[in-house]
């Protein structure tokens, strides 16, 4: 089952009243975030979420008459929300700023990252949104075992579970009073997942190895690929493919003499709408690995076994079943030749 379907159950079960006795949220409630308790009185009707994890997560909960302003898109929305997401103002392609959140009177701000709303708070820090009367919830994925002070897009201090990502679900239906939706998504990305692992272990993947390219600061410098603990990782180690970047940051940088001489079977590169810097343009991304001297020598280059995949599907969010299934669809065609 599709996102797509999930999101026509989820309205269809929300027509369904007293004679199905539907859970219900218990107000006051109480949730556990990011080191902080948030409690609520009742179920907030103005929403505005930093980050489109948040925001495809809230729309698949149907939810989306709440979210009165979005913000950080990597990937075009998903098609099924389309129509919802047209309707509400889009703050800021990528960070928004204090005040245009604030100026929205949302009742609770819902972010990705902390980075942006968090200790470092590009946008802002909780306490500030407190003091004007606005509750934060951070996306457990981007908390839980992690260290968000280290600077850039922080490090793991242990390995991404995607049970961080069935938190927020759990969490976010609560909230909005709306849990037998979140049990609906949640089980259809579980059954959709285990399928996937299922699949990748008849390919027998024990000698396949992989980078993830999310993108470059300049296409010419040293690239942003994914370490051992992050979300790709979690992909790479649920269906059996080595990650030859070591490092345990989130999206480390790492020379391209280095990734060469550790000759990945596949090189998986990030497609995404977000063009803050060149290398987000998957196409420079496939002329660079083409005709740059050191990078187009790796074997992967040369037998075309590079895979291109919304970058949205490698984060913590509703996608992340898609980038799973497109992982194994991507191995099963090229296949995986050390």
């Amino acid at each position: 089952m599709k996102i797509t379907q999930i999101a026509l159950a989820a309205a269809a079960l929300s027509c369904m009243v007293a004679g199905a006795q539907a859970e219900t949220t218990a107000y006051p409630l109480a949730v556990e975030n990011c080191g902080r308790t948030l409690t609520f009185q009742a179920a907030p009707t103005r929403v505005v979420t930093v980050g489109q994890s948040t925001t495809e997560m809230l729309f698949a909960l149907g939810l989306a008459d709440r979210v009165v302003g979005t913000s950080v898109w990597f990937n075009d929305v998903l098609p099924e929300f389309g129509d919802a997401n047209g309707r509400i103002p889009r703050l800021a392609d990528n960070h928004p700023g204090f005040e245009s959140v604030a100026a929205k009177r949302p009742q609770l701000v819902t972010t990705q990252f902390e980075v942006h709303v968090g200790p470092q708070g590009i946008v802002g820090k909780p306490e500030q949104f407190r003091e004007i009367g606005i509750q934060t919830y951070a996306m457990p994925a981007d908390c839980v075992g992690k260290d968000n002070l280290t600077g850039g897009d922080g490090t793991r201090k242990t390995r991404f579970t995607i049970d961080t990502v069935y938190k927020a679900i759990d969490d976010l239906s609560a909230i909005f009073d709306v849990p037998d939706r979140g049990k609906a998504l949640k089980a259809d990305l579980q059954a959709r997942v285990a399928k996937a692992t299922e699949r990748a272990a008849s390919l027998n993947l024990k000698d396949a190895s992989a980078v993830f390219w999310f993108s470059s600061a300049d296409i010419d410098l040293d690239p942003y690929v994914a370490g051992q603990k992050g979300i790709p990782g979690y992909i790479m180690n649920t269906l059996g493919i080595r990650n030859v970047v070591q490092s345990d940051e989130e999206w480390p940088t790492v020379g391209w003499e280095t990734i060469v001489k550790a000759d990945p079977s596949v090189i998986v590169i990030m497609r995404m709408d977000r063009r803050r810097f060149p290398a987000d343009d998957v196409e420079k991304k496939l002329q660079f690995l083409k005709t740059d001297p050191v990078a187009s020598q790796m074997s992967a280059v040369k037998q075309g076994r590079i895979v291109i995949v919304d970058a949205h599907a490698i984060h913590a969010s509703i996608r992340i079943a898609t980038g799973i299934e497109a992982m194994v669809d991507a191995m099963t065609k090229i296949g995986a030749a050390p």
